[in-house]
């Protein structure tokens, strides 16, 4: 089973940071930072600070395991944490140097259901999670 690691990213700016996929023929969609766990992390954790480094060149600080996903022979650990400095145009990650894999734009989307209501997150079930823990308020007391 495959294993990914990803971490819905607070920021001071009571925003979280999602990247914009946008490929030829596909409707633009948001996904949350992170990846694959490599055979030499040490931890979920730690893939999951090294997918932060490699995507947006930024620091994370985890505040715990949030949701879980699992189908279709994957499991993504959906962290929370937060984050105060990144720089999207300093990203190292592999896939943003090949060839047809489209655009990656990094976005700072507001704590809000109808700001999530406007993204096409993906997958699913992780958009009605936040959806659910914006409306209860859950995500403003993390910072």
């Amino acid at each position: 089973m495959q294993h990914r690691v990803r971490a819905v990213l607070l920021t001071p700016n009571d925003t979280m940071l999602l990247i914009k996929r946008i490929r030829p023929g596909v409707d633009p969609y948001w996904v949350i930072v992170g990846g694959k766990v490599e055979p030499t992390d040490a931890s979920p954790e730690d893939a999951l600070l090294r997918e932060v480094r490699e995507e947006i060149a930024g620091e994370a600080e985890i505040v715990g395991l949030l949701h879980t996903v699992e189908g279709d022979g994957e499991r993504q650990d959906f962290y929370l944490a937060t984050i105060e400095k990144w720089s999207f145009e300093d990203r190292s990650g592999p896939e943003f140097s090949q060839e047809g894999r489209g655009e990656y734009l990094l976005e700072e989307i507001p704590l809000t259901t109808g700001a999530l209501d406007a993204v096409n997150l993906l997958p699913q079930e992780i958009s009605t999670v936040l959806r659910a823990a914006v409306a209860r308020g859950e995500l403003t007391t993390v910072r």
